[in-house]
């Protein structure tokens, strides 16, 4: 039977908060961990995505800070969380910050894409808890604007994101500068990639509570496969199933191809915002803003959104095109079916992507038998369920998304015709990473350098004049 946060040692100044949050069960890393985590263990925590795993830290820590008294001196905090993209931090903070004003206590964003001057501000004026990202930390710590010489309790989380950007390094650099007597908690899926050298040099005699990890099964989320036989089909089918009256995320390889279907599906009556790596800080945080305000229901990403982006109530992920790896397949379907709630995850399939495909839902561990369907099939009308009113797209919509499109670090040049159409010419798209935040070097310049300028956003929807997209797959229950 799931415990109280009362129970399980919170005091009630933060319990208070949770309640007026309506949270007064633990989830089960949560429960798992908070025993450990408040009497000042290190902690090493493996769940998936969607887990609890932020207020699985946020409590002892604010209780530990709170608890203990004393006040930050400038430019050296008490608290540090490290996380490895600028959405993920700000969502973070957005957790700590009401319980940390329970107690008193202070919190700040690090992260690069917008002006260090708040944050250089916030650092002066003695901050309790920072949340940051490694590249824009370690700027700030060579120009000694912030030390890490009083933090008591450091927080790694998402730890194999971290990896898989080519983090570790710096993630190095900045634990060696906090003490080691403070107490140390990392989460992370997986322990690959040099994360467990990460636990062996900085985690004390660390508990290991493993919720289940990224392979595990998902009792709220169905998968399916849905085969389309071309490009037209597919559109159609995309647009379909973006029709619907809640939130869904549908993804996408390339940056030009997540702006080309966002701005198509507002086009066609079915407002939608982009979430990519082309975009500046102010441009990700309006699309954010009106996705999870229902203003915009549909969200077309790039796997920058995969990891980064936690929003409550998405009913369907779409893999408008499969990702390059299983571990990409599981964090992108990880958007839905979060903390207890169900979703759906469909992945739209062509016919030169199915083999591709099959060996993909192998590796991660999916069973799922396909499905032939159209547009109109009756299991594409149960996972729509009521179809939303049609939008006109408003003016100011399309002159913000012209605005957008012209801000970015210089045009491209024209795509290829094949990537122009969007289609599948049986190589597969260019995956962000080759160009935005999945390559270490440039995921290094967003996270640790102001930004230059990044370029926008676009939209459309059901049938109309609408590029084909390309493609992905993936269907069924996922099992143990």
């Amino acid at each position: 039977m799931t415990s109280s946060f009362a129970e399980l040692g919170v005091p009630t100044q933060l319990t208070d908060v949770l309640e007026r949050e309506g949270k007064s069960k633990a989830f089960p890393i949560q429960e798992d961990t908070l025993p450990d985590t408040l009497a000042g263990l290190d902690v090493l925590g493996r769940g998936k995505t969607g887990s609890g795993k932020t207020l699985a830290f946020a409590l002892p820590m604010v209780a530990r800070l709170g608890r203990a008294g004393g006040k930050s001196r400038p430019g050296h905090p008490r608290a540090l969380v490290l996380a490895p993209t600028r959405e993920l931090a700000t969502q973070i903070d957005a957790v700590i910050a009401p319980l940390a004003k329970a107690y008193g206590l202070t919190t700040t964003t690090i992260f690069g894409g917008v002006s260090q001057q708040r944050q250089e501000r916030a650092l002066r004026a003695g901050v309790d808890i920072v949340v940051a990202c490694p590249g824009r930390l370690e700027d700030l710590m060579k120009q000694r604007h912030v030390t890490l010489d009083n933090v008591e309790i450091t927080v790694l989380d998402e730890a194999d994101h971290m990896a898989d950007l080519g983090f570790l390094p710096g993630v190095t650099r900045i634990m060696t500068a906090t003490p080691e007597r403070g107490q140390r908690l990392l989460f992370s899926a997986t322990l690959d990639n040099g994360v467990d050298k990460l636990v062996r040099r900085f985690l004390n005699k660390p508990v290991t509570h493993s919720v289940d990890n990224e392979d595990s099964h998902v009792e709220a989320m169905t998968h399916h496969v849905f085969h389309v036989n071309g490009a037209d089909a597919k559109r159609e089918l995309v647009q379909a199933l973006a029709s619907g009256t809640g939130r869904r995320i549908l993804f996408m390889r390339t940056k030009h191809q997540a702006k080309k279907l966002a701005k198509q599906l507002t086009a066609a009556g079915i407002p939608s915002v982009d979430l990519h790596g082309n975009l500046s800080q102010g441009q990700r945080d309006r699309n954010l803003a009106l996705f999870q305000g229902l203003t915009h229901r549909v969200l077309v990403a790039t796997d920058v959104a995969a990891r980064g982006v936690h929003v409550d109530n998405v009913e369907l992920v779409v893999h408008v095109d499969p990702p390059a790896e299983h571990k990409s397949y599981l964090h992108r379907s990880g958007r839905t079916a979060r903390a207890g709630s169900a979703g759906d995850v469909v992945t739209v399939v062509l016919p030169e992507q199915r083999r591709e495909t099959d060996q993909l839902l192998r590796r991660a561990n999916i069973q799922v038998r396909p499905q032939a369907v159209s547009a109109s099939s009756a299991q594409v009308a149960t996972l729509v369920g009521d179809v939303a009113a049609f939008v006109k797209p408003s003016p100011v919509a399309e002159q913000l998304q012209r605005q957008g499109q012209g801000q970015g670090r210089g045009r491209r040049s024209a795509p290829r015709a094949g990537a122009r159409q969007g289609q599948s010419s049986g190589r597969p798209a260019r995956p962000e990473g080759e160009h935005g935040q999945h390559r270490p070097s440039e995921a290094r310049s967003g996270q640790g350098r102001p930004s230059q300028g990044r370029s926008s956003s676009g939209a459309q929807r059901h049938s109309g004049g609408a590029a084909a997209f390309s493609a992905g797959g993936s269907s069924g229950r996922r099992s143990r």
